[in-house]
């Protein structure tokens, strides 16, 4: 694609559409420049409010293949692959998977997570490499996320793991897009042109994360990594998990200080297990084994033990 190509089919996108109204935003006060800037942000959740269908069908999709051992990838370059490698690695701290669970990819690599690595983004043999690195199976997911939803890398990963026969998702804020084309999912989330012309890291990237969060979060409810709203599978790797820890055994049980900690205690810091011993009435390697005969869903795993 020549240089004048690439400038129509930017021109032609949604996101990086010009704005006249906004020419003299510079000339503004600085209240006034926040005042807009707060005005636009409004309107992503409508945005993504509109594709909640297409969300929540996406979602099913993944949890049944997490539910077999499959593996969430997040694949995108700039702003989309930086949020991509933010959710996956707050998975394991909250939901306690394993590193190699959910992974974000980012094209050019751990380094382009803090700085620019120029061309990476146009190589979708890159994503190829990037994902065969991660010997792909047919319970994997992989999401493409790319505001433009043209964007090489992202394209080549999801058109790449289609062809092992992985679930693939296309995640874009432009309308007709190729990313979500290519994807069994397609999820457009069209925001709109930016206050910046282009600059895809404000509303595009914020309705990005707003996406990313439900596809993580309610994975992990769908695979019993919740009680309730409680982060029961929650990691207490430091000062402050471990008092989050001790809460939320308090909030399901209702015990008191003493037992909590015993059963804590008892559970090896397993949170899950501890609210187990205690509604149920059972010892630790019970609960640890009535967890693993339910998957891990402690809904399950007490209606076993009390029924």
């Amino acid at each position: 694609m020549t240089s004048h190509d690439l400038r129509a089919e930017l021109a032609s996108l949604t996101t990086e559409a010009f704005r006249p109204e906004l020419a003299e935003i510079d000339r503004l006060p600085t209240l006034d420049i926040a005042r807009l800037m707060n005005a636009e942000d409004t309107s992503v959740p409508a945005a993504v409010a509109a594709r909640l269908p297409q969300i929540a069908a996406a979602i099913d999709a993944v949890a049944a293949r997490m539910a077999h051992g499959g593996r969430l990838v997040y694949a995108g370059a700039g702003t989309a692959g930086r949020l991509g490698v933010l959710d996956a690695s707050e998975c394991p701290p909250t939901f306690n998977t394993r590193p190699t669970q959910v992974i974000g990819l980012i094209a050019g690599g751990p380094d382009a997570v803090v700085s620019s690595v120029e061309g990476a983004e146009d190589s979708p043999e890159l994503a190829r490499e990037d994902l065969d690195g991660l010997e792909l199976t047919a319970d994997d997911t992989v999401v493409g996320v790319s505001a433009s939803g043209r964007t090489p890398y992202a394209i080549g990963a999801v058109r790449h793991a289609r062809a092992v026969g992985a679930l693939t998702i296309g995640l874009a804020c432009n309308e007709g897009s190729a990313l979500a084309s290519a994807a069994e999912h397609g999820i457009e989330v069209v925001v709109g042109p930016e206050l910046l012309t282009g600059s895809t890291r404000l509303k595009a990237g914020t309705a990005q994360k707003l996406v990313l969060n439900m596809l993580s979060t309610i994975t992990m409810i769908r695979l019993g990594k919740t009680y309730g709203n409680l982060m029961v599978d929650v990691r207490a790797s430091n000062a402050k998990l471990r008092a989050r820890s001790r809460r939320i055994v308090a909030l399901a049980t209702g015990a008191g200080d003493d037992e909590i900690e015993r059963a804590l205690t008892e559970s090896g810091g397993e949170v899950k297990n501890a609210i187990l011993t205690i509604l149920a009435d059972v010892d630790g390697p019970t609960a640890a084994r009535l967890l693993e005969e339910s998957d891990g869903h402690l809904r399950a795993a007490l209606a076993i033990a009390t029924g």
